[in-house]
């Protein structure tokens, strides 16, 4: 029921560099289809209605014949002003790390040249690729299939996510392949027509919580009842044994040194973080009784530590970890940094509850004391190009089409995830295992709410080096230290959000439908460390910047995505989890480890069911301002429907690092656009203007060929959810 207007849209298309002489931006009021109470769920299906072209971001258009690299198409793509201002006139950009940067041209200087039959725009920048016919067909003809029916039923509607936010419905195009045979500027979007979303598919393809899996008797063991096979494949015994191997340790000591970290305090980037001994008692103490082992904890006067004394190692294979859910994040794949060559499928989680050890379970839900803890382990997908990602997309969507959860879906499920998580997955990672991170939610140590991160790499400032050993604690990504900074009045955060991130804002901003930055955080900020060893919640429940303008839409943009990519506000206030309302259980978290099988999910991933969207008040300036609406698991379900099916692959040819310093010799300067917040470049910034040079940068080109790379079109559209 709509009872309240979720806010004011404010429209700004620039970004001031004096906010205190700013006039206010103009007020509309907000579109119909997101009016909601503040923490209501309101539907989709106000949204506003746009076609289906003006969203088009890339388009792709064959040449008249190749280049002498080869090349047979251009591929246009609707770049966002660059975050240095400087940059707007310049008819060359170049985005990425200088060590493998991208080059591109604007799309008008290249027709003006001839070197392109059209330009889409002023807007766009222009690669040149080898685009395959057969490319263009496989496209086609998916297309096909999806409007047969062949995938589920399909609908021509598709939800438009500024970042995260649902912001307007619209209908994909199609590949039109006989247009593109003729040199027509064809635009690449979502897929015409997909299966249309459904909690059955989030529940197979996206976020699988269903008894028949995360309890399946043959590959998952319950602490809580002792059912299951004790070392099961989907299991935390399993997981941490693959894990170990290469490590120096047994999987036993593996474990067990990685739960004594929370018995000293420690430090990293600055921050000590008090030690949990708790961890001790709710944790090591049950289990080692449990495993029929005597422990205690003892200083050790010589090390200055306290230690876990353990009679013999804990039994793995009754770990109180219960499994919650297995999660696909595709969402996340692409490069980490905007511009960069990388291209994954994303990562593969596993979500645990930690409950009471036991060697014989006989416990019931009622009875099994599950806890305030959870714990994920959150695996990069091998793989890199175009194709790994498309083929890891169409192995979900696979999983998708089966009537249940029955045991020929369990058994491709399990081929899934044993080809991350086993040993030897990824021999450049520390222990040559795929994970990324593995990550801890808990009050069950103690207060406040607590989130740790740790890696298999050993963490130097701005880069990491993976390294076989055991886990190491590692600094919170994209989070500040909440132990030094204030999360309402730190001036280095209002300073680093009202410069950086206020730079990184894609324009034109319209609060609360179109809102995305891109940034990175740096250790140090204002030559204070900056990022936090770990993540209380509770306070801070959000992080303001306290100078900010409520008027001056770009820096109401930067406050939220600065905040909601933290962990403090991800887990609280800027996605609603601290919503304590009715029976949800959910505080803190997204998937609750203490609601039972299947574990409930947050709003911010279910948008209040399907079909609808859950609006969240701005964390600093309130509802009166602005609230913004989330439904993250349809956007998910949509990229992976696209990636599967509506994902052209193109062969993109890489230019050797020295281009860039050939390039300075020529202009004088270098067009990159680096992220801010990230290191400068060790060479001049700045425009080129001269088409002479463009023309003489363009010839350069096959003299700093590297190796082509197949990647999606697309590849230059930086993910809309950045770790969490």
């Amino acid at each position: 029921m709509r009872i309240a207007v979720l806010g004011i849209v404010l429209a700004v298309w620039g970004c001031s560099k004096e906010p205190a002489s700013e006039q206010p931006p103009p007020v509309r009021e907000a579109p119909a289809g997101v009016q909601a109470a503040p923490g209501d769920t309101t539907s989709l299906g106000g949204l506003p209605v746009v076609p289906g072209l003006s969203v088009a971001k890339v388009f792709a258009q064959k040449l008249g014949k190749p280049t002498s690299l080869g090349e047979t198409t251009a591929v246009h793509m609707k770049l966002p002003p660059p975050a240095n201002r400087g940059l707007s006139s310049s008819l060359v950009r170049v985005v990425g790390e200088p060590s493998a940067p991208t080059v591109l041209f604007r799309s008008d200087t290249l027709a003006r040249l001839g070197v392109i039959p059209s330009s889409p725009g002023p807007e766009f920048f222009t690669l040149l690729a080898r685009l395959p016919d057969p490319e263009v067909e496989r496209r086609a003809e998916r297309e096909r299939r999806l409007a047969s029916g062949e995938f589920g039923m399909p609908t021509r509607e598709t939800v438009l996510f500024n970042g995260r936010h649902p912001a307007a419905r619209y209908e994909g195009l199609p590949m039109d392949a006989n247009a593109f045979a003729q040199g027509a500027l064809v635009p690449q979007t979502s897929c015409p027509q997909i299966p249309a979303s459904t909690e059955a598919w989030w529940e197979r393809t996206q976020m699988i919580r269903d008894p028949a899996v995360v309890l399946d008797p043959a590959r998952t063991w319950d602490p809580c009842t002792g059912a299951g096979t004790k070392g099961g494949v989907w299991t935390f015994a399993h997981l941490m044994r693959e894990m170990a191997q290469g490590s120096g340790a047994s999987p036993e000591a593996f474990v067990l040194e990685w739960l004594s970290l929370w018995l000293n305090d420690f430090q990293s980037n600055g921050d000590t973080v008090p030690a949990r001994r708790k961890m001790y008692d709710e944790v090591i103490a049950p289990w080692a009784a449990a495993s029929g082992a005597t422990s205690s904890l003892e200083f050790n006067a010589s090390t200055n530590r306290w230690e876990v004394v353990l009679r013999q190692p804990l039994d793995l294979d009754i770990a109180p970890f219960r499994l919650l859910s297995i999660v696909n994040r595709i969402d996340l794949g692409g490069s980490s940094e905007y511009g960069g060559r990388s291209s994954n499928p994303g990562e593969l989680r596993f979500i645990f509850g930690l409950t009471r050890p036991s060697p014989w379970g006989g416990g019931t839900e009622a009875t099994c004391n599950l806890k305030p803890f959870t714990t994920i382990f959150e695996y990069g997908v091998p793989g890199e190009g175009c194709r790994a990602i498309t083929g890891w997309a169409r192995q979900w969507v696979g999983l998708g089409r089966y009537p249940s959860f029955n045991a020929a879906y369990r058994s491709r499920l399990q081929q899934m995830t044993e080809s991350v998580v086993l040993h030897g997955r990824v021999p450049g990672k520390g222990n040559r295992s795929a994970l990324n991170q593995l990550r801890t939610n808990e009050v069950a140590l103690g207060f406040p709410w607590e989130l740790r991160e740790f890696h298999l790499a050993d963490e130097h400032p701005g880069k990491d080096t993976p390294s076989n050993g055991l886990l190491r604690v590692h600094t919170m990504a994209l989070t500040p230290n909440d132990a030094t900074h204030d999360f309402r009045t730190d001036p280095d955060v209002d300073f680093f959000v009202r410069t950086h991130v206020k730079n990184g804002v894609e324009q034109p901003v319209t609060v609360p439908t179109h809102c995305t930055a891109r940034f990175s955080v740096p250790d140090a900020v204002n030559g204070r460390p900056f990022l936090g060893a770990n993540a209380q919640v509770a306070p801070p429940t959000h992080w303001e910047a306290v100078s900010a303008l409520s008027t001056n839409a770009t820096e109401v943009c930067a406050r939220k995505e600065f905040s909601v990519n933290t962990c403090n506000g991800c887990h609280f206030k800027d996605t609603g989890t601290n919503d304590f309302s009715g029976t949800d259980n959910l505080a803190f978290t997204h998937v609750s480890p203490t609601s039972g099988i299947p574990a409930r999910q947050s709003k911010f991933l279910t948008g209040g069911g399907n079909g609808f969207m859950y609006v969240v008040p701005d964390a600093q300036f309130g509802t009166a301002l602005t609230s913004w609406p989330f439904a993250d698991l349809l956007r998910r379900h949509q990229r992976l429907q696209e990636l599967a099916h509506c994902s052209t692959c193109g062969w993109f040819i890489d230019l050797d690092a020295g281009y860039l310093n050939r390039m300075e010799a020529l202009a004088g300067s270098v067009p990159l656009d680096v992220a801010p917040g990230s290191p400068r470049p060790t060479f001049t910034v700045g425009p080129i203007r001269d088409v002479g040079v463009v023309k003489q940068l363009l010839e350069l080109r096959p003299g700093f060929r590297i190796r082509p790379r197949e990647l999606p079109l697309d590849f230059l559209e930086p993910p809309a959810a950045r770790v969490h």
